[in-house]
């Protein structure tokens, strides 16, 4: 039976730039809640763990490009929430940019339908 390859870590490394920008595009989130999102996106291909995604998002709060605030949850114990900064908005079009950039030449490549950019 075929089972499919997980992805390279330093692929998902690469990545999860993106990823986090793009998951607090569209709304405030908490890590936990990020990992989940991405597993699903990516139909459980992408597996996050805490180590891996905490020090991302410590390096996107530092770097400016997201801002988090402590906030209770429904059951009652604080959550960090995590949301992105304008600059955030604004590196995230750039991540996108070349994210397609690259989508692109491999899909000339591979002989596939590129996507507008």
């Amino acid at each position: 039976m075929y089972k499919a390859a997980m992805l390279a870590k330093d692929l998902v490394a690469a990545s999860s730039k993106p990823l986090v920008l793009s998951i607090l595009a569209g709304r405030e989130s908490y890590g936990y809640e990020i990992i989940q999102k991405v597993r699903e996106l990516s139909g459980g291909q992408i597996e996050w763990s805490d180590g891996m995604l905490y020090p991302v998002l410590h390096r996107l709060e530092r770097d400016g490009l997201i801002d988090s605030e402590w906030k209770e949850a429904d059951t009652g114990r604080e959550r960090k929430y995590y949301y992105l900064s304008s600059n955030g908005r604004r590196a995230l079009k750039t991540e996108r940019q070349q994210w397609l950039t690259v989508h692109n030449t491999l899909s000339k490549l591979w002989k596939i339908k590129p996507v507008s950019i």
